[in-house]
């Protein structure tokens, strides 16, 4: 476990690393998506030990990032920036960006082919696609499927792939919400699907929080 001074020191390394590549692409105002494209690949590189050189995460506790929408990307690293959402090595990254850094990684990552790392317990899965699919009425449990799809691929701008995603991350994910350590409202985002997340993650048991990752971790969304 990385103690809390060498979390911070490598907090700062990376941040420190990460500025020169942010100041380094700055497309010109009504740059093409092209353009934001090619800037956001250049911002990556140093994304790519956690995330991967393609998007997919060799690291099953962080995403893949391949085929995510650009804008829930951007919105993700904004809430890291202020403090919203909490993780000292992704405040470090975002602390160096700007809006239009943020919207050029979300394109960037959205332009990449998305690879789903498949389920690795299927009687665990299976035992998830009830709720996945047709929700809890007797919890007040919507269906998964609502807001991610019955694939996993979400809903654009709105609600994240989460189909074929690390299992690890994605119950990490709905322990935090569950926890209320993610999902935060400011005075500038009332964020409401990270408030449902946490009402939602609420109802779930530690059980049904795995199973229905290993269940996600087995779609593939349509490409």
């Amino acid at each position: 476990m990385i103690m809390n001074a060498s979390r911070a020191v490598l907090t700062s390394l990376l941040a420190a690393a990460f500025v020169p590549l942010a100041l380094a692409a700055t497309p010109a105002p009504g740059a093409s998506r092209a353009e934001l494209i090619e800037k956001g690949k250049s911002l990556a590189g140093t994304c790519a030990g956690c995330h991967g050189a393609d998007g997919i995460s060799p690291v099953p506790t962080q995403p893949s990032l391949a085929g995510m929408s650009g804008a829930y990307i951007a919105r993700q690293l904004e809430h890291y920036k202020s403090g919203q959402r909490e993780n000292a090595i992704m405040k470090g990254f975002a602390a160096a960006l700007s809006s239009d850094d943020m919207k050029a990684l979300g394109a960037y990552y959205q332009s990449l082919k998305p690879r789903p790392v498949g389920a690795r317990d299927l009687m665990l899965a299976r035992s998830a696609e009830r709720l996945w699919r047709g929700g809890d009425a007797t919890r007040a449990l919507p269906a998964c499927a609502g807001c991610h799809s019955p694939t996993g691929a979400g809903i654009p701008d709105q609600y994240p792939r989460i189909g074929g995603q690390h299992a690890e991350y994605t119950a990490a994910q709905l322990t935090a919400f569950r926890a209320g350590q993610r999902g935060k409202a400011t005075e500038k985002d009332a964020n409401l699907g990270g408030k449902m997340m946490m009402q939602i993650a609420a109802k779930l048991t530690d059980d049904e929080i795995k199973a229905l990752a290993e269940f996600a971790a087995g779609l593939k969304p349509n490409y």
